[in-house]
């Protein structure tokens, strides 16, 4: 863990905040517990006044209240959001931004409407490319005053996945989740789901905004032009066994059978396997997965039951997924402390 967190780190991580590792025992992730970033400030919407507006290469723009959306039939899709940013703190040398351990990430059930019906429904014209979503959070970054705004390509946009979320786990969005509407696009790194959702245009080349041209890019080094973050790379957590230590957070852990267990996700394809390790990642054994029953964009359960004999230890899981991937057991730096999902490690002390 690198030392010398400046104060604006402080100030960032003050304003924003991860899931309890613990928390991680629910399916759905409680609203208050789900992380959260704020590029800039909440803004102050009056949902009377809100509108949503569809323009750009559309033969029919549109502008719809938040009644007109929640009038039309709804569609409902339990995702599961990680930062592009979780597990910065953890590379080295030492990336300067909010400094995420491992804890920005959560899984609701968004509730709302389909992008690709709205887009069918203003009709695309010839030319399209790109489809951007801007917000009404405005601010500094890089020196360019922007109201936050991402793109998706014209295809991407048009999957029957991207959403127009007014709900999350059954009740409207509060306002640090993007009240009154916001973009979700499952299986992609948070920085995609826009949120105070106030403006969709489409356009005719890839959109060049700073969140896309500067921001969320994987570089390698500082001359490297990169390429745009998307898909969230397999991931497993474990839920802490034992009782913490206050300050390290290292665990105390009686002896005798220990139940492991945690969750498991990649926005590339299912998730096949979790294998877990006691011995800091030298031997691995398999865990068991749970059912998938929350569809194919959530994390999935895993448990594995640990003969724990009294010792010190370190506990480590890795998830692989059906397109090949898996998790590496150190991460490659990159200029933005991005992507980094190596394995999670846990100092447990077995107590006899």
């Amino acid at each position: 863990m690198p030392d010398g967190i400046s104060l604006e780190e402080l100030q960032l991580a003050a304003r924003n905040h991860g899931l309890p590792l613990e928390a991680l025992r629910w399916d759905l992730t409680p609203v208050g517990l789900h992380y959260l970033l704020t590029h800039y400030d909440i803004p102050d919407v009056d949902a009377r006044s809100w509108r949503l507006e569809v323009d750009g290469l559309v033969e029919r723009p549109l502008m719809l209240s938040l009644d007109d959306l929640r009038a039309r039939e709804a569609a409902e899709v339990a995702a599961t959001m990680e930062c592009a940013g979780n597990g910065r703190a953890l590379v080295e040398p030492h990336v300067v931004s909010q400094p995420w351990l491992l804890e920005a990430v959560g899984t609701a059930r968004w509730r709302g409407v389909p992008v690709a019906e709205l887009l069918a429904e203003a009709g695309i014209r010839e030319g399209a490319v790109d489809v951007v979503f801007s917000g009404l959070d405005r601010g500094l970054e890089g020196g360019e005053e922007q109201a936050y705004a991402r793109s998706l390509s014209l295809d991407e946009a048009m999957r029957r996945e991207p959403l127009l979320a007014y709900e999350i786990n059954g009740v409207p969005l509060p306002p640090q989740h993007g009240f009154p509407l916001r973009l979700v696009v499952p299986g992609w790194y948070g920085m995609t789901n826009v949120k105070w959702l106030a403006r969709i245009t489409v356009v005719d080349a890839p959109f060049d905004g700073y969140q896309m041209r500067q921001a969320y890019r994987m570089r390698h080094g500082e001359g490297d032009a990169g390429e745009p973050l998307s898909r969230i790379a397999p991931r497993s957590l474990m839920i802490p066994p034992g009782v913490p230590e206050f300050m390290s957070r290292s665990r105390l852990v009686e002896a005798g059978p220990c139940e492991l267990r945690g969750r498991a996700w990649s926005g590339e394809a299912e998730v096949l396997g979790v294998a877990v390790s006691t011995d800091g990642g030298h031997t691995w054994g398999q865990a068991e997965l749970g059912s998938p029953e929350l569809g194919p964009w959530a994390w999935r359960s895993w448990t594995v039951v640990w003969d724990a004999r009294p010792g010190e230890y370190e506990l480590c899981c890795r998830a692989r997924d059906a397109a090949g991937n898996e998790q590496p057991l150190e991460a490659p730096w990159n200029v933005g402390g991005y992507a980094n999902n190596a394995v999670q490690r846990v100092a447990v002390t077995v107590r006899g």
